[in-house]
């Protein structure tokens, strides 16, 4: 029975509507800095859940009413703002500078005219022309000439102050479209939330359900001999560079796993916290089995790891590739291993292990780099028994100022039918979340 840890809907949750995540999870507001220090999270609960859901889908609405208000407004002003009928002061003054510069043509156009005629009035002349008629004409020609210049300057300063009045039109044009697009972009986003905590919903609803039996109805148990041990990672990452780093799976256990599954997955976000910048982001795995690179898909195990022994362990090659454009940031690794046998049983570490590094932008200096130093850090209300289990030894840890640390390992986390992994991953994006707030660190 595989059953797919869910993240990229959790963590795309957590760092678009960071405060639906901390009423999720209040336990977590207070958490404190990490320097360089592993964090297990615990997970909300169904009801918690709802409740977000239902957050999220007040939020939809309000955001939709005002962008339907919002389209009827926009409709309303650019209809006082047509240049044809418009009742705005702009409009109305677009128009009348349109108009007179209609007018100042038809006057050039006239004057030049006029000057052409009375140059053929003076041609006309004949050598038995009087001094009179032929003083005349000159004088004729001379003051067409002269209305004419002056129609031109008339011309050329209607047609600028036409100019204007319609530019300052259109301007307001566009800030009608623009403020009702910032609207649309809010209902736009928020109808993205609501999706999200939906599916965060009904997945961890449907993998509840599912955690409670195997293929014999048995439920999947905690599994602290199932181990991952991290090697390879650097504290900082750089836009535009790839690192290639690997996981260690071990079966410590007495028994025979017919199929162990890893997971690991990397999100990010910007210095704010609050943007998720993942989609920069590109991880990719290979194995002994699967010598190929695969992309890793973000909310789904490693399947190359195959059947492993009593005492037996299996490396998965990692590759995280950082795109030039990624911004400057934060970032939190996940890494478990999960196992599921063929008579039903299943089980896996009852934690979920988080680490931090920090993104630089492209061209940075990496810096110094270093191992990480081993933390175990239980979960509060942990049995040892239940899926809120205590840490093995050597965990890859990290910091606020960035550590994706260079060696170590992790218990993994709670097989997803313990775990109901949209949850956990929930409160732990909301724990970062709220400490990249708290402590307002731009590394």
């Amino acid at each position: 029975m595989k059953i797919r840890r869910v993240l990229a809907t959790a963590v795309a949750l957590a760092v678009t509507t960071p405060a639906v995540l901390l009423s999720v999870s209040p336990a977590y507001a207070d958490a404190k800095p990490a320097a360089q220090t592993q964090e297990k999270q615990s997970k909300p609960t169904i009801k918690e859940l709802e409740e977000a859901a239902a957050e999220a889908q007040k939020a939809y609405d309000k955001a939709a009413k005002a962008e339907a208000a919002g389209r009827i407004e926009l409709e309303k002003t650019l209809d006082d703002l047509s240049e044809v009928n418009g009742t705005h002061p702009l409009a109305v003054a677009s128009a009348a500078a349109k108009q007179t510069a209609e007018d100042a043509a038809a006057a050039k156009t006239a004057a030049d005219q006029a000057v052409t005629g009375a140059k053929a009035a003076l041609d006309a002349l004949t050598e038995d022309a009087t001094e009179e008629e032929r003083t005349a004409a000159e004088t004729a020609l001379s003051e067409a000439e002269a209305t004419a210049t002056a129609a031109a300057t008339a011309k050329t300063a209607a047609d600028t102050a036409a100019a204007e009045a319609r530019e300052k039109l259109d301007d307001a044009r566009v800030a009608a479209v623009r403020a009702y697009g910032v609207l649309q972009n809010a209902a736009e986003n928020a109808l993205a939330v609501k999706v999200a905590a939906d599916a965060a919903l009904a997945k961890a609803i449907k993998e509840a359900e599912e955690a409670g039996e195997g293929e014999e109805g048995g439920a999947c148990e905690p599994e602290l001999d199932l181990t991952s041990k991290v090697t390879g990672l650097p504290d900082k990452l750089v836009a535009g560079t790839s690192t290639d780093f690997s996981l260690r799976v071990t079966n410590g256990s007495d028994r025979h796993m017919d199929e162990v599954l890893a997971f690991v997955s990397v999100h990010a976000t910007d210095r704010s916290g609050l943007k998720d910048t993942g989609k920069f982001f590109r991880l990719q795995w290979s194995t002994k089995s699967a010598p190929k690179w695969q992309n890793a898909e973000p909310d789904d195990y490693i399947d190359g790891v195959g059947a492993l022994k009593p005492g037996a362990h299996a490396d998965v090659k990692l590759r995280l590739t950082l795109d030039k454009a990624t911004p400057a940031g934060n970032g939190v690794a996940f890494f478990a291993a999960d196992f599921f046998n063929e008579d039903g049983s299943c089980g896996g570490a009852p934690d979920l292990d988080m680490y931090e590094f920090d993104v630089k932008a492209a061209g940075s200096k990496p810096g110094k780099t270093e191992d990480a130093k081993p933390s175990t850090t239980p979960r509060p209300g942990n049995t040892g028994t239940t899926p809120q289990g205590s840490a093995s030894a050597t965990p890859v840890t990290t910091g606020t100022n960035g550590s994706l640390a260079a060696t170590g390992s992790s218990s993994a986390t709670t097989p997803i039918a313990l775990a109901g992994g949209a949850a956990v991953l929930l409160g732990a994006a909301a724990v970062f979340v709220a400490r990249r707030r708290k402590t307002g660190t731009d590394a």
